[in-house]
Formats: C-alpha cells, sequence, structure tokens
C-alpha cells in the first residue's frame, strides 16, 4: 500500500523537521548558528523514504516566530503532530521521521567544539520529548 500525504500533512512535516534545526541553530548562536543550520539541514535532506520527500525542500511561506519561544510554540507542537499523523498513515515512517529529526539535532550539536552547551543539550532534549509525545 503506498502513502501520499497531502500538501497539509507535507507542510507539518517540514515545518516541524526544519523548524527543529532552526531552533537548535538558535539556542547555539552563541558558538555557530550557521554550522549547526547547515549540518541540520544536511541531514535533514539526506533522508529516505516518504519523509525523505517530505523534507527535501525546506517549508515555503512559513512566518517563525522572531524569539526562541515564539519558535519553539510553532515547532514543538509541529513535532508532535507530525508524529502523531505518522503513526496513524504511515507507522514505519514515524520511526523513520523520528530517527531523522534526532540524527539532524544531533548533527547540529555536533559541530560545537567539545560537548554542546547546555542551552543546545536542553533544546534537544523539548525536541525529543516533542517527539516522544504523540
Amino acid at each position: 500500500m503506498s502513502v501520499i500525504l497531502n500538501d497539509q500533512d507535507t507542510q507539518t512535516l517540514r515545518v516541524a523537521a526544519w523548524g527543529a534545526v532552526s531552533l537548535m541553530s538558535a539556542a547555539g548562536a552563541a558558538g555557530s548558528a550557521h554550522r549547526a543550520g547547515t549540518e541540520g539541514s544536511i541531514a535533514l535532506t539526506s533522508a529516505t523514504g516518504l519523509v525523505g520527500h517530505a523534507l527535501s525542500k525546506a517549508p515555503k511561506g512559513v512566518k517563525y516566530g522572531k524569539t526562541v519561544a515564539e519558535l519553539a510554540d510553532q515547532v514543538l507542537p509541529a513535532l508532535t503532530a507530525s508524529m502523531n499523523l505518522l503513526r496513524q498513515q504511515a507507522p514505519a515512517e514515524a520511526d523513520n521521521f523520528r530517527r531523522t529529526v534526532v540524527v539532524a539535532v544531533e548533527a547540529a550539536t555536533r559541530n560545537q567544539k567539545g560537548d554542546p552547551s547546555p542551552t543546545m543539550a536542553e533544546m534537544a532534549r523539548k525536541i525529543i520529548a516533542a517527539l516522544d509525545a504523540a
């Protein structure tokens, strides 16, 4: 059985995953926000399967919040909604989505010298908690 996501579903996945990378980039601003964003983006565009097709492009026309708190208010619920959506429509892809986002988060933190900052570690924890809340 083939699963096809509609445009709104695809947009939800994109906002969630690309937003998670944006959150990590914002949390790592004291280090190299650009590098964190780049590494996380590479991980997203390297995904395969249904998730890979959905995440191959960043979301267009999305107005993210201007503060980290506003961004988190958009992204964290979108992560949970994405997991719920995929568990209903394509259960195997829910695991793929979760792994892809976790790899992107890890990639965003890995480029920092030494251990991730406490801010980045806390943001990663919040992202993973949102994925697991579904």
